[in-house]
């Protein structure tokens, strides 16, 4: 269950309590990653994996994490966090700390090879998200993109890493260029209390 970091510290310690019973993969940011002091007042309240770290932005960001022991599975994205050689780091630095990674990964077929790279080598990598078929991509299909779209042919929830060079992917570069030249209708949401105020994201 995804929270995404909108839950304040109070509703998140009610819904953490609520959702225990339903021994869930993980609670996803019960509050936002940097609320550290939320973070190890909700941990000893549940038996579920706490997981976060999509906010988080390099190595140091998941050091303190990491280190005070607040989190199960860490999200770094591979988009967001320095690419493959810096979230191979992070992964391995987690894996010292006996805590799995979960690499976010909503952003397309580039993203999701590089993630696929870095899960082949982190022994604490145990599930990889994607976006394939979400609801943002309404007007195309994110596989359209690449021209070798059968390396992401999931089986019963598992995928072959590619092995092609590089990423294992071949980038339909037309497509690219007539899909630029649409743009999308897409927009991240602004959220706002019944007031007008701006809700955190």
């Amino acid at each position: 269950v995804d929270f995404h970091g909108r839950v304040h510290k109070p509703m998140a310690k009610v819904l953490i309590k609520e959702l225990d019973p339903y021994k869930l993969m993980f609670i996803e940011e019960p509050v936002l990653s940097e609320n550290y002091e939320a973070l190890k007042e909700l941990a000893p309240l549940t038996s579920i994996p706490i997981a976060l770290g999509e906010r988080l932005y390099s190595r140091w960001d998941f050091k303190r994490i990491l280190s005070e022991g607040y989190v199960d599975i860490i999200q770094p994205d591979v988009s967001h966090a320095g690419g493959i050689t810096e979230t191979r780091k992070i992964a391995t630095m987690a894996e010292a700390y006996d805590v799995a990674v979960a690499l976010h990964c909503p952003l397309g077929p580039i993203a999701l090879a590089a993630c696929l790279q870095v899960d082949a080598v982190s022994y604490n990598a145990f599930i990889q998200e994607q976006s394939l078929g979400i609801h943002y991509n309404e007007s195309n299909d994110l596989l359209d993109y690449v021209k070798n779209p059968e390396v992401f042919a999931y089986d019963k929830g598992y995928v072959t890493i590619p092995q092609g060079p590089g990423l294992g992917i071949e980038i339909n570069e037309e497509y690219v260029k007539e899909r630029a030249a649409v743009g999308h209708r897409w927009r991240n949401p602004i959220w706002r209390h019944k007031d007008g105020s701006f809700a955190e994201w």
